[in-house]
């Protein structure tokens, strides 16, 4: 292992030199700053757990396996500082977010580069350790001389992930400010493989999240996540943030998720809503959510029976993120009520002035909104649907059930 390479466990109890060679102490723990160099150890810390002094990054000359040499004798003690991250108290043995592998992992130790820079010497954090190597070290850690570990080592495989691929999960919203940690990385990722890792979180790391993450993706990532956590995770967000989640949820998943809700909890995040989303949720929650109308989408592309081609590709055109789980467009009459359905693959064949009408299928299958989920379960399977509408009693069209969410439903039983 070269020696530009330092893991935590050697920096931890490695001495420190005045100019004279004399030892001043021995390193406790590290820190970095975020908001100022988010890789570069800022601060190293030596002392007695009574009393530690600081030493600034450009104190120091000389870093290697035999000890620290400075450059400045002029120490400071040291005083508690919510912008630094202390990597032993604060990182080791605690879990963090590994993006690239989307998921979980506690952190055994740091492997840092040593980088020298105007003829000092600094450290930065190149990788965090999870595997059976970085334990070995832990396990060894002041039984055996150092370099006798990383010989010791080597026929153990290592497992790290890049700094750069990490996410800190802190609870403390100030502290999540002050130390400028952000959850980019978590935005990337599609809102499955979060709920995932969601799932796996403690209720403080969750709400730390979610107080965090992009509404937009916050709402895709809590309609994956099982009912009793999206309860969980709704009730501990302040009230304002967690309308705007629903605000950005279709809302027959919003009404999916605050049925789960406390009555009183419910009420508080129906009143922060706009009047919009408000009262299509409301009238969703009036349904049973093992009916038609609890399951059902209300956004869906319909238009008038007298509609033509070029108006239908327009509307299609305009609402491109239902085409993944919608392929019908749905005909009304002018009290609203359905009066066919016409499939999307025929209007790429006619004529753009031919009316839709002329389109439709010949049979129209639908079911009412207190329809239960065995009769559409049956009624997806009988006809090989993508899409069965929804109406009320007197024929107004009510929303869409898709496959996907007769597939949600029997995964669930």
């Amino acid at each position: 292992m070269p020696e530009s390479i330092l893991y935590l466990t050697d920096l931890t109890g490695l001495p420190v030199f005045d100019l004279k060679r004399r030892t001043l102490g021995r390193i406790k723990d590290v820190a970095i700053v975020p908001v100022l160099d988010p890789h570069r150890i800022d601060r190293f810390l030596i002392g007695s757990s009574y009393s530690w002094l600081a030493i600034r990054h450009d104190q120091i000359r000389h870093i290697s396996l035999d000890g620290i040499f400075l450059a400045d004798e002029q120490l400071t003690p040291y005083h508690a500082d919510e912008y630094m991250l202390r990597l032993v108290r604060d990182l080791l043995d605690q879990q963090i977010i590994d993006a690239k592998g989307r998921k979980v992992v506690r952190v055994t130790d740091v492997t840092f580069h040593i980088v020298n820079t105007g003829g000092r010497d600094e450290l930065r954090i190149s990788e965090v350790d999870i595997g059976m190597r970085s334990v070995f070290r832990r396990v060894l850690q002041g039984a055996l001389p150092r370099r006798w570990i990383r010989f010791l080592q080597r026929p153990i495989p290592p497992h790290s992930i890049p700094w750069t691929l990490t996410d800190i999960l802190e609870p403390d919203p100030q502290r999540r400010v002050r130390l400028n940690i952000t959850y980019r990385h978590l935005e990337e990722m599609h809102p499955a493989d979060l709920a995932d890792i969601v799932e796996d979180l403690s209720p403080e790391d969750r709400e730390a999240i979610f107080e965090t993450i992009d509404s937009e993706v916050a709402a895709e990532t809590l309609s994956e996540v099982e009912p009793d956590i999206q309860a969980s995770i709704l009730e501990s967000l302040e009230t304002e943030k967690a309308a705007e989640i629903i605000e950005e949820m279709e809302p027959a998943e919003a009404a999916d998720a605050l049925n789960e809700l406390e009555e009183e909890t419910k009420a508080e995040i129906l009143e922060e809503l706009d009047s919009e989303p408000k009262s299509e949720v409301e009238e969703l929650l009036e349904f049973h959510e093992d009916s038609a109308g609890g399951m059902m989408f209300t956004d869906c592309i319909s238009l008038s029976e007298d509609a033509d081609v070029a108006t239908a590709l327009a509307a299609v055109r305009e609402k491109t993120e239902l085409l993944e789980f919608q392929n019908v467009i749905l005909l009304t009459d002018p009290e609203e009520r359905l009066t066919g359905v016409v499939p999307l693959a025929r209007l790429f064949a006619a004529e753009p002035e031919s009316p839709l009408r002329a389109l439709a299928a010949s049979d129209l299958i639908r079911v009412y909104t207190n329809a239960k989920e065995n009769q559409i379960s049956e009624i997806f399977d009988k006809y090989s649907l993508i899409t069965l509408p929804v109406t009320h009693r007197d024929g107004r069209l009510a929303g869409v059930i898709t496959a996907d969410d007769v597939i949600s439903v029997l995964r669930q039983r």
